[in-house]
């Protein structure tokens, strides 16, 4: 009970950083929404860039941003080293790099991922840093030493990691979605250890006769980040798995609702939600958008299924809900708007090129990041309006940050700082 009653003050003394900071996969409220202003329209590798940093190695982690520290990871190919980078935000310099795990025997990671996919959480004062079962650890932002570190979580994530963390009060949310093991967990963030953990309730249905999984892992994992929001007077943990929805009590773990959906697996998105509705992509394989009622318990049926939509769906970008309009990018490129309430197309169109980072929301405007470095720029609204396109080498696999009015991009090879000099 004490640990709920301290829990619960720190929730309510909390302040959610601003346009200054980017403290999260997706943003300030993990939607991909900014409130910054005065974001350059144009840029290239000779323009509008104030600075541009190498990185080392590999990782699709994506910048997090707190006061003038930039935090991020990589890894080596073969993921026996992992690495974290603090960056100074002004100066693009390299504060600290140095190695936080060595791994003996690394996981195998799709050619796609990396071993430094999931992106750290930061707030005042702490970063936490995860590379999902080989290693998880808090850092202390301003002496740079590790405060805790936990490497005694297994999982084998069958195709590399790539859920991130979530600060919650005084817990860190994670999900560990494997082809062995899948489950949500809460760390305490001032000591890392386990506040609880639940085990996903879906039966897989698809063992053999000595109770081993028949499927391939792939059926049974997900790379999604969970969401945390107070629904109709309870908070609860949106979190999306292989083969089903889920709704947790974050502050105990006890599952409040599941929705199940056996066709989809590997769901790598975030949820958002709005207008009494959750709204997410349900993952590979027969991937649909879905909108789903809120107030939901227990195991929930198509009663509470607002709307699915098939057609340009992404499997791996998080979508933008910006008022009462969603906007999403397909992987092959076609970016479409969806009416949230009812689930129809108001338009779509072909903007070429293919796609894994997340979009985001900022300065009035949608900006599109596509793996081979291009950023399409639209105007929200019923029409489909291109605003601006830009490019930089090396493309985009990780999720853009923006703070004060830059935006931090990670490309394969670089970070940079883009902003419009005076």
């Amino acid at each position: 009970m004490m640990k709920l009653l301290a829990i619960l003050l720190t929730l309510s003394s909390a302040v959610v950083p601003g346009a200054e900071n980017w403290p999260q996969f997706r943003g300030p409220d993990g939607t991909g929404h900014s409130d910054a202003k005065g974001l350059p329209l144009e840029w290239s590798e000779s323009k509008n860039v104030v600075w541009k940093t190498p990185v080392h190695d590999r990782g699709w982690s994506s910048p997090v941003i707190y006061g003038n520290q930039i935090w991020l990871t990589s890894s080596t190919k073969d993921g026996r080293e992992l690495f974290v980078l603090c960056i100074d935000r002004e100066t693009g310099k390299i504060l600290k790099d140095w190695k936080l795990f060595d791994v003996a025997q690394p996981q195998f990671a799709h050619a796609f991922n990396t071993h430094a996919s999931p992106t750290p959480a930061i707030e005042n004062g702490r970063v936490y840093i995860t590379f999902g079962a080989p290693g998880t650890a808090a850092i202390d932002t301003k002496t740079l030493k590790v405060l805790w570190q936990r490497r005694d979580i297994e999982c084998n994530h069958f195709r590399g990691a790539g859920s991130s963390p979530v600060i919650f009060g005084n817990l860190l949310l994670m999900h560990f979605d494997g082809s062995d093991q899948q489950f949500v967990m809460a760390l305490d963030k001032r000591t890392g250890k386990t506040v609880w953990q639940t085990k996903r309730s879906i039966d897989f249905q698809d063992l053999d006769k000595d109770g081993k999984p028949a499927a391939e892992g792939d059926l049974r994992k997900a790379f999604s980040t969970p969401h945390v929001e107070k629904i109709n007077g309870r908070w609860e943990m949106i979190s999306l798995g292989a083969k089903a929805a889920y709704s947790y009590d974050p502050l105990t773990g006890k599952e409040l609702w599941r929705l199940e959906e056996r066709a989809q697996h590997s769901a790598s998105t975030r949820p958002v939600i709005g207008h009494g509705m959750i709204f997410f992509p349900t993952g590979f394989s027969a991937g649909q958008l879905y909108a789903v009622r809120t107030g939901g318990n227990g195991l929930i049926t198509d009663t509470h299924v607002a709307w699915k939509v098939k057609r340009g769906v992404p499997n791996k970008p998080s979508i933008l809900l910006v008022d009462d309009l969603i906007y999403m990018i397909g992987d092959t490129g076609i970016a479409s708007c969806i009416d949230a309430k009812t689930g129809d197309q108001v338009w779509q169109q072909r903007i070429g090129g293919e796609y894994s980072a997340s979009p985001v929301y900022a300065d009035g405007k949608l900006w599109f990041f596509s793996e081979d470095g291009k950023t399409i720029v639209l105007k929200p609204g019923r029409t489909f309006q291109q605003m601006g396109e830009n490019r930089l080498n090396d493309g985009f696999l990780a999720s853009p940050a923006i703070a004060g009015k830059a935006f931090y991009l990670r490309t394969r090879t670089h970070l940079y700082r883009i902003e419009a000099k005076p």
